[in-house]
């Protein structure tokens, strides 16, 4: 029996292939519309050689920089220092804690990462993790935690933070409480259809590049929507004088 399903399941893979599908469903022909693209990094991805994504089309790259009130992602002291001099605009992101006051959180994002001159605006990541996709935190909770790092973010950068989310924490705590924050939507098997515009769309989380070399041989690639014109006047971060 199991043999006879692995077949049919190879059958099936090899099908979705020739019609332009991949194994995360989609092999992005919708995205292909897209003019700009880039990807989103953390520490699964080791050492990230940005110029070297950037000769492959990744005109920006999202890094992680902290997770939570405490946690730093291991490889953003380095991410920091490469992608200054690589022609690639870089942002970084924080996986927000469902577990920690949305201030402290804020805070210690602040406190990673400085401003610098084109930065992208910062993000936040809305998602699931351990135990919180069968038991989601109350969206009563979440908003108004969510809403203080918004603002402090705002405050530190000059510019609104873009929110990260998958689609079924957008429906839960983003729809009609977010609508000032752009929007990045993770949707890897189909393009998304929702009831407000997205500004980037996480389109695949199984392609491969040449330029990093960690434990995940696959990475994230992202479209803007939009021209490379209107990525060009895209918000950056506000760097002010000391």
């Amino acid at each position: 029996m199991r043999k006879r399903w692995a077949a049919a399941l190879l059958l099936a893979a090899a099908a979705l292939a020739a019609a332009g599908w991949g194994l995360t469903g989609m092999k992005n022909r919708s995205a292909a519309g897209y003019p700009v693209r880039g990807v989103d990094v953390s520490h699964y991805q080791g050492e990230v050689d940005f110029n070297q994504l950037a000769e492959q089309g990744m005109q920006f790259a999202y890094i992680k920089a902290t997770e939570g009130s405490s946690h730093i992602d291991e490889c953003l002291a380095q991410n920091l220092q490469k992608v200054r001099n690589a022609p690639i605009r870089a942002g970084f992101y924080h996986f927000f804690s469902y577990d920690s006051p949305g201030i402290d959180q804020a805070m210690h994002f602040i406190a990673c990462v400085p401003a610098q001159e084109g930065m992208l605006p910062p993000a936040i990541d809305v998602e699931f993790y351990a135990d919180k996709a069968a038991h989601p935190a109350a969206r009563e909770q979440v908003i108004p935690e969510l809403r203080v790092m918004v603002d402090a973010l705002e405050q530190a950068y000059g510019v609104k933070p873009v929110i990260y989310c998958t689609l079924r924490a957008y429906r839960l705590y983003i729809r009609d409480a977010f609508e000032d924050c752009d929007l990045w939507i993770r949707s890897v098997y189909f393009t998304p259809r929702l009831d407000r515009d997205w500004t980037f769309w996480q389109v695949s989380d199984w392609e491969r590049l040449e330029g990093y070399s960690g434990e995940e041989e696959c990475i994230d690639v992202n479209v803007f929507h939009g021209t490379e014109e209107a990525f060009s006047g895209y918000p950056e971060t506000i760097v002010r004088s000391k």
